[in-house]
């Protein structure tokens, strides 16, 4: 396994030219950058501003894994559903463009008017959707573990089922929503197969993170922790601190 970083929000105020200096400083290997933050990196990009940003990237040590969309498909209206497949359209050829991997999409609610098994059904057929886009340029679309009541890895496992398009995966997002009797394990086994990406937030929290490593390893996880974690007043020194952690953490 290998550490890096979501630019939300420790990093939503850096520039990608300081973005990359701040991963190599301290031995984080990738980014995924977050929509709306200061990188700018976003699909109002043109050609040429894509080329430069793939460009500082390529030069680099540090891997551009993945793009941080805010898109969503559990709306109750369909013109709302339809706009976000196309944003999630517009993000696969950003990151296609950008030599990335994935693209992160999210569930953020059930509705309370709606049947949960509708929305359900929903947000499933339009990960089949994109996932169909995203096939032939080889991008992932990663459903984070996310939302109010959609948090519930139950409930990412039908939309997984649903969609049910190799290119649709579950980036795990360390909620305390996973733990069943303080264990993760029953969650990490119903989605373990389709996860291609982690989110990890504060290491010294509660959350059973040593387990989680050692559940990762158990199934041959060789991909990314991407820290998800709080702005700091010293960034360099909180993300040192982190990547120690992590490491002593991991054995």
């Amino acid at each position: 396994m290998k550490l890096g970083i979501v630019t939300y929000n420790i990093a939503k105020d850096w520039d990608v030219p300081t973005l990359i200096k701040m991963c190599e400083t301290v031995g984080l290997e990738a980014v995924e950058l977050r929509t709306t933050h200061a990188h700018k990196v976003e699909p109002t990009l043109s050609a040429r501003e894509r080329a430069a940003v793939r460009k500082q990237f390529e030069a680099s040590k540090v891997r551009l894994l993945s793009l941080g969309s805010v898109c969503e498909f559990h709306s109750p209206d369909p013109d709302e559903v339809r706009r976000n497949i196309e944003e999630c359209h517009k993000f696969v050829d950003l990151a296609y463009d950008l030599g990335a991997a994935g693209v992160k999409v999210r569930p953020n609610n059930l509705p309370d008017e709606v049947a949960p098994e509708k929305t359900i059904r929903q947000i499933g057929e339009s990960l089949r959707t994109c996932g169909e886009y995203a096939a032939p340029k080889r991008i992932g679309i990663w459903v984070e573990v996310h939302g109010r009541k959609t948090c519930d890895p139950r409930l990412i496992r039908q939309m997984i089922d649903i969609a049910d398009h190799p290119s649709v995966g579950v980036c795990w997002n360390s909620n305390e929503a996973d733990l069943i009797d303080g264990s993760i394990k029953p969650a990490f086994y119903l989605l373990a197969a389709h996860i291609r990406n982690v989110h990890i937030n504060d290491l010294w929290s509660p959350y059973p993170y040593r387990q989680l490593f050692a559940l990762l390893k158990e199934i041959g996880y060789e991909g990314y922790c991407l820290a998800e974690i709080q702005a700091s007043a010293e960034p360099e020194r909180l993300l040192r601190h982190y990547r120690a952690l992590w490491i002593e953490m991991c054995r």
